[in-house]
């Protein structure tokens, strides 16, 4: 997800691939809970790249979701959680 930053410049285009690849992850292998890891990272990680841009901690040149930061970020940050989740249960064995 991270190569196709740098190959796909419009950031709604992006934001569709990252929806349809998530889409199909969760189509291949669910667990429970999942979307709701999914969303928890998705609407935490609005509020504190939001909080880090109004200090100064960062910028985005692409500021495409509310004038903050680039609209495909929180659906990466979002399946980074459930790819978190997934690290943490095979640790676990």
């Amino acid at each position: 997800m991270m190569w196709l930053i740098t190959r796909i410049n419009d950031d709604y285009i992006l934001t569709a691939v990252y929806a349809v690849m998530i889409i199909i992850s969760f189509i291949i292998k669910r667990e429970k809970k999942e979307v709701m890891v999914f969303f928890f990272g998705f609407f935490v990680m609005i509020i504190a790249e939001f909080i880090f841009v109004s200090t100064g901690v960062e910028t985005f040149i692409r500021n495409s979701l509310l004038g903050i930061m680039p609209l495909w970020f929180p659906f990466l940050w979002g399946y980074c959680f459930v790819a978190m989740k997934r690290g943490i249960k095979i640790l676990e064995l």
